[in-house]
């Protein structure tokens, strides 16, 4: 990846690199955990050797994701053999893109849809309600999705597991979405998630949670990639990551769309601004 500049620099724009590494391993092939609520498998998989092109060939599954900022807080999510899924599914950003798997965190109205495109097989609700529970683990061809509910703030009350924070992980790569998040994490919480690689975080400091406890929930969960979402403007943006300037350098990608590999995480953790993510 490129290297990165300080947080104190926040105009310097730089382009992030992408490493996108398929090794050929042997046919038999395991699942490396990121949480230790879904079991290992070991049957063998088919990657394609870039992202939905190139020759197939016989390999371990690839721990690499292609990551796109689609809007307020949706990510289009994609594996080496295809599959395509869309964060905080709201039936406007990233409708039309085919996706297989869809997730949404929270009923908030820019948050989830009831009209569901078709073509998707699977669409993950965050929170519980007469027809759907909030549990959700399922392995869809290279990639694993799991959810750890969350409690949310609902007029002055709360709404018990009213929201979810929604795991994915891809041969040893392992992705999070806090979506709408209301609250620092307890132990139980972490356990589920698992050791988290790239995190997506909401950072208005305002409909989620306070920019300081937001930031210690990046602390708490210590991913290697931040990726900044559900925000409006170079204030917002500006303030939390000054919180977190001392531990973290910064990068500007003059795109929507980075690849990300477990062989190439940077070792000092970094945030990733992708454009458009403010809103822009």
């Amino acid at each position: 990846m490129t290297a990165a500049v300080s947080l104190r620099r926040p105009a310097a724009r730089l382009a992030l690199a992408a490493a996108a590494i398929l090794g050929l391993l042997a046919p038999a092939m395991t699942w490396a955990k990121c949480s230790k609520n879904l079991a290992d498998g070991t049957s063998p998989r088919i990657v394609r050797a870039s992202f939905g092109e190139g020759r197939l060939a016989q390999t371990a599954i690839a721990s690499e994701a292609r990551i796109t900022f689609v809007g307020h807080a949706s990510f289009q999510i994609e594996t080496p053999t295809g599959v395509r899924v869309i964060t905080d599914y709201n039936g406007v950003n990233g409708y039309g893109r085919r996706p297989d798997i869809v997730t949404m965190n929270n009923a908030h109205t820019t948050h989830y849809s009831d009209e569901i495109e078709p073509g998707v097989t699977h669409a993950l609700r965050g929170w519980p309600d007469a027809d759907h529970d909030a549990v959700h683990a399922i392995e869809w061809r290279d990639i694993k999705v799991w959810n750890v509910p969350t409690n949310a703030r609902d007029y002055g009350g709360v709404r018990r597991n009213g929201n979810s924070i929604f795991a994915f992980q891809i041969g040893d790569l392992c992705i999070a979405h806090l979506g709408h998040l209301h609250h620092r994490l307890n132990p139980d919480h972490l356990e589920a998630l698992g050791r988290i690689d790239v995190l997506m975080v909401p950072i208005d400091g305002n409909y989620t949670m306070g920019q300081g406890l937001m930031a210690d929930v990046v602390r708490q969960i210590q991913p290697r990639i931040v990726l900044p979402m559900h925000y409006w403007g170079r204030h917002q943006f500006d303030r939390f990551t000054e919180l977190l300037a001392d531990d973290h350098d910064l990068v500007w990608p003059d795109t929507r769309t980075i690849d990300v590999s477990k062989k190439t995480l940077p070792e000092k953790p970094r945030i990733v601004a992708l454009a458009g993510s403010g809103g822009d």
